[in-house]
């Protein structure tokens, strides 16, 4: 089912491993630029950039039991994609590891995050970074669109939601949002507020539940990600995004870094998108030393 693994640092076995990464090479649904298929190769790539060390967690990553699964095969259909993506992730979560998926388009959470809720002894939240509410119940005639990621996860997973860094969106997508109580922060307000005070009072919010984290990294303004999908101006920073996922990372079940196009830039947004997904694994290994 999966192929091709050859991330850096990732040199557990499967059944020793804590951390499986595995990409999903999809784009099918891309509304403006396609092109995520091809960032699970281009950050692996990326990796091979980076120090084993991360010295802000005292972390070296070759003291990690880090497993790259490969590829999962997709079909040409989103809907068999993420059925076949589901059934690919339920047995990780089951034997007690920590799935983060290279995407891929952002439709791709939806399965990932279903399999880790049903695998949880509590309920879980969600918590997303993302430029784009992505809360229409269909897209170009599609339920499972890239676009419509959020409110399937919002309606038939948990309603415990967070997004953060949200600036587009129809007025429709505003209007419910607000009528309906999604816990939102848009760009703006995590500067006029301050990220950690924006992260404080999701970590209130959130209680002492634990959530699946995911990245659109066009939650990122584009002059640190220009390689996206649909990229945003007057985004979050890099250190913005940075400390939301060293300070979630330790209640998270599951992670993704999704929606990096790479032919669209020179390498950049697959170094940052790596480089964020590598946080993630040192700030949830130090929380469980």
């Amino acid at each position: 089912m999966f192929y091709k693994p050859d991330m850096m640092d990732a040199l557990a076995d499967y059944d020793e491993a804590r951390y499986v990464i595995f990409g999903v090479p999809f784009d099918s649904t891309s509304s403006y630029r396609s092109g995520s298929r091809w960032a699970p190769d281009a950050m692996r790539k990326a990796s091979a950039n980076f120090e084993t060390y991360n010295q802000h967690f005292d972390i070296d990553f070759q003291d990690l039991l880090i497993h790259d699964a490969g590829n999962l095969e997709p079909y040409s259909s989103v809907d068999e994609t993420l059925e076949d993506l589901y059934y690919a992730v339920r047995p990780i979560v089951k034997d007690g590891k920590i799935p983060i998926m290279m995407g891929g388009e952002h439709s791709l959470t939806y399965p990932c995050v279903k399999a880790c809720a049903e695998g949880s002894d509590e309920d879980i939240g969600f918590v997303v970074l993302d430029a784009h509410f992505d809360l229409r119940e269909e897209y170009g005639g599609i339920r499972n669109n890239h676009a419509c990621v959020s409110r399937h996860i919002r309606d038939d997973i948990t309603d415990t939601y967070v997004t953060i860094g949200v600036r587009s969106g129809p007025k429709e997508e505003w209007v419910y949002a607000k009528e309906t109580g999604v816990k939102y922060y848009t760009a703006d307000d995590v500067r006029e507020v301050g990220i950690k005070d924006v992260i404080t009072e999701v970590k209130e919010y959130l209680g002492d539940r634990k959530i699946y984290l995911s990245l659109d990294m066009d939650a990122l303004d584009p002059a640190y990600a220009p390689g996206l999908g649909t990229p945003e101006p007057f985004g979050l920073t890099d250190i913005d995004v940075r400390e939301v996922i060293r300070e979630l990372a330790p209640i998270s079940v599951g992670f993704d870094v999704m929606e990096i196009a790479p032919e669209y830039d020179n390498g950049i947004s697959a170094l940052l998108g790596t480089k964020l997904l590598r946080e993630f694994i040192a700030a949830h290994a130090a929380s469980e030393r």
